[in-house]
């Protein structure tokens, strides 16, 4: 419940609540607060038993926590077998390497496939190259030699 209070927030609400109440009277607000709560889970246990009771039967497997959209989604995916094939679909999808394709393709150049790894190598573009030898992209290109012109962009012009 309390989770994601920490350790001077937590000091900064008794400080606070000892200068609201008063040391006097805060022991009776915990007692009242505590049994507040304990009577609005009592009530809510006692409402969920009464939903299950009149579903009957078949239901009595049924949890409240499967109404939330992403939970029943989850359960619904991981029981689904062709779902399985999509996730491991998903997982051999490389992203760099479809961008970097992608980028030779807009660039006009060439991929070479590197002995190595498989993997597209510019060879003398002035491409700023990772340490696998493919581009890239998060990082500014060098500026050309004084005789070499930039590469087009379309997004710039």
């Amino acid at each position: 419940m309390f989770s994601d209070i920490g350790a001077l927030e937590l000091v900064t609400l008794v400080v606070l609540a000892v200068l609201v109440f008063g040391p006097d009277k805060l022991p009776k607000v915990i007692q009242d607060v505590s049994r507040f709560i304990r009577k609005i889970r009592e009530f809510s246990d006692s409402a969920k038993e009464d939903i299950r009771s009149e579903l009957g039967p078949d239901f009595k497997d049924f949890e409240f926590e499967d109404l939330n959209p992403k939970t029943f989604l989850r359960k619904q995916m991981e029981q689904n077998e062709d779902l399985r094939e999509l996730k491991e679909l998903r997982g051999s999808f490389d992203l760099k390497k479809e961008m970097n394709e992608v980028a030779d393709a807009v660039h006009s150049r060439e991929p070479q496939t590197s002995a190595v790894n498989g993997s597209p190598v510019n060879g003398s573009s002035g491409a700023v190259t990772s340490a696998n030898g493919t581009p890239d992209l998060l990082k500014k290109q060098d500026k050309p030699d004084n005789g070499e012109r930039p590469p087009y962009d379309s997004d710039a012009t």
